[in-house]
């Protein structure tokens, strides 16, 4: 008997499991309709070159209103000049107890040429458990989810605390933009965004080989992004005539300089609570460096060691990189004018003019002019406090328990800088994770996890209650 019981009793547990694999085969009502808004928002092209940010506002719009959204909530902006470059804004009300909760994604995405990738990279592909299209992941997986969200919340009558603001955003890949849709915005209609936080791209969680989840990132402050063109001018001459103050070895003898040169290293809050999260998760070297980088002092040579990794010295300095030159008018002239252009992530809180000082003195040589490409936007760290460390770190472990939470700085740029510049604090935080090779972001096929898809739409919806309250 016993032995029938346990066979029972395996069949059971067996036919459990197997219907609880099928229906995850299976997407439910709600993730039939996130991909649907997905699929129609990869499928728009929103490049600079060829693509429309206004005809993806207007149909997430459509979309929302289709919902039951009141016209008067939705809400396409497009700045002047720019028929192609607008902005949806739109808001689902809640009791007003709170100050409100600003949803943020953009909808613009990097170029991709058809020739040059596997599948078309505007038709949302899904093949063995990716989805593949340009900005399947950077930005319009969240953007999607932002909607989708918002139109589940508005069918179960959810009414919050907060408002939740959501903004859809264009030109954020394009830096610097005339047209970026946070800037504007927050120019123009200021009173649509304002809100007492932000969730934003930035932060993502990261599968190993194995596909095991390894950390859940949460981006809490990010590198202040500035741009410097060097020039050297000379009257020139025939190339049969050289002279000894050639502009193009003036300029490039001070690019070698700036190539050797290192700001110094330091570390911000955020870097402290990142390395020691890390320290825990990595083994060997590395996470012994981390915990000697976090003593008072630091220890000099785990610090060395640790800037020899690429991301690792992203998070400790400031750091200046030349990425373009141009020189001459023909090839038997000498030149008569050498430019280069020199990318700087300033750590928050350092001076934006200091650097251009550092620059000048690396540089060595009075005639390579510095001049700054646009106004540098300060970025000053979001707080990591409870109220947000505490419900992202409470919903992860229920849907991935044993998954560390990271806070991180972040060596790019989002429009989280537009925002924390204003005063309202941004967070990256999505909850979609990727595969630990390349995705594909800003290169060739890019692709996303399916299951990322559906679980960072889950946990972004929990979240988002849990930051807004309510019923």
């Amino acid at each position: 008997m016993k032995v029938v019981h346990l066979w029972m009793a395996f069949l059971l547990f067996a036919g459990a499991v197997a219907c609880a694999l099928a229906q995850d085969a299976v997407p439910g009502p709600a993730q039939r309709q996130l991909r649907e808004v997905y699929r129609e928002l990869v499928e728009i092209n929103t490049t600079d070159s060829a693509g429309s940010c206004t005809e993806a506002a207007q149909a997430m719009g459509a979309r929302l209103r289709g919902a039951g959204f009141p016209a008067a909530d939705v809400q396409v902006l497009i700045p002047p000049g720019a028929p192609k470059k607008g902005n949806l804004v739109a808001r689902l009300r809640g009791t007003g107890a709170k100050r409100p909760l600003l949803l943020l994604a953009h909808i613009d995405v990097v170029e991709a040429k058809r020739e040059d990738w596997k599948r078309d990279p505007f038709k949302l592909v899904e093949e063995e458990g990716h989805f593949y299209a340009r900005g399947a992941a950077d930005d319009k997986a969240m953007a999607a989810i932002f909607v989708a969200s918002l139109m589940r919340f508005r069918s179960e009558n959810y009414r919050p605390e907060r408002d939740l603001v959501l903004a859809l955003t264009c030109d954020e890949e394009i830096i610097p933009s005339a047209y970026n849709g946070v800037e504007y915005l927050l120019k123009h209609h200021r009173a649509l965004l304002d809100a007492d936080l932000a969730l934003n791209e930035g932060g993502g969680g990261q599968f190993d080989k194995s596909g095991r989840r390894v950390r859940l990132s949460i981006q809490a402050g990010e590198k202040v992004f500035q741009s410097y063109r060097l020039e050297v001018t000379n009257p020139g001459g025939h190339s049969a005539q050289p002279r000894p103050d050639n502009a193009l070895y003036d300029l490039a003898r001070g690019l070698a300089r700036l190539g050797d040169f290192e700001f110094p290293a330091k570390l911000l809050p955020v870097t402290r609570a990142s390395f020691a999260r890390m320290s825990t998760i990595l083994t060997g070297p590395v996470a012994a460096d981390m915990k000697a980088a976090l003593a008072q002092p630091p220890d000099a040579a785990a610090m060395a060691r640790l800037s020899r990794n690429p991301a690792y010295n992203a998070q400790l300095r400031s750091t200046c990189v030349a990425t373009m030159a141009e020189a001459g008018h023909a090839t038997n002239a000498l030149p008569q004018r050498a430019q280069a252009v020199v990318n700087c992530r300033v750590l928050p809180g350092e001076s934006v003019d200091e650097v251009k000082s550092t620059l000048q003195r690396v540089l060595g040589n009075e005639r390579i002019t510095v001049t700054p490409m646009g106004d540098a936007v300060l970025s000053p760290p979001a707080p990591l406090d409870e109220s947000i460390l505490g419900p992202v770190e409470a919903i992860a472990a229920e849907m991935w328990p044993g998954v560390p939470l990271v806070p991180t700085l972040s060596a790019g740029a989002t429009d989280s800088r537009f925002l924390s510049n204003a005063g309202i604090p941004a967070y990256g935080i999505s909850g979609l994770f990727s595969e630990a090779e390349s995705s594909g972001v800003h290169g060739l096929d890019e692709r996303l996890p399916v299951r990322s898809l559906y679980e960072g739409n889950e946990f972004l919806q929990r979240l988002i209650k849990s930051l807004a309250g309510g019923r």
